[in-house]
């Protein structure tokens, strides 16, 4: 170090210092401007790209909220189409029901009224198959107590006492 400061020129010193101050106005004059254009130009791009980038993700956000809108929307639409579907699908069963318990209900009643006249009917085809066999035993039992002439007299004498006695 001790050698630089012995070395040291002052008229060296005053041209390099002319020089760059030289070099300095020179370079203010055409240099500075273009890269401090070229500077601004950066920054005003890297600025609307920040600014693009903002708005395209604020337009991200909007869509994302109208796509989940539109989800809801959706969601809300299934779930009251299914809700119909279920309350028309139960309504049928419900009439379907209805109907079976009506129609089983007929076939009962009619039933019922079936069984009821083929019991009339038997009935009275019993009393007239008893009818008849007791008028056949009767007529077996008086032709055999009237075969004669004296039971035929006995009969009609306790007739005639019972009569006069009521």
């Amino acid at each position: 170090m001790d050698k630089l400061i012995n070395d040291f020129s002052f008229g060296l010193f005053v041209w390099v210092s002319i020089i760059f101050v030289v070099l300095i106005i020179l370079m203010r004059k055409f240099a500075w401007k273009p890269i401090l254009e070229a500077l601004n130009s950066r920054e005003e791009g890297i600025s609307n790209a920040l600014k693009a980038a903002e708005n395209a993700k604020k337009e991200l956000e909007a869509l994302n909220a109208d796509n989940e809108r539109i989800l809801k929307e959706a969601r809300a639409e299934r779930d009251v189409m299914l809700k119909e579907a279920r309350e028309i699908k139960e309504k049928i069963v419900s009439e379907a029901k209805g109907e079976a318990n009506a129609e089983a209900e007929a076939i009962i009643t009619n039933a019922k009224a079936a069984i009821e006249l083929e019991k009339q009917a038997a009935l009275t085809e019993l009393k007239t198959q008893v009818a008849g066999i007791s008028i056949d035993i009767a007529k077996k039992i008086i032709k055999s107590e009237l075969a004669s002439e004296e039971s035929q007299l006995a009969l009609v004498e306790k007739s005639l006492n019972e009569v006069i006695l009521n």
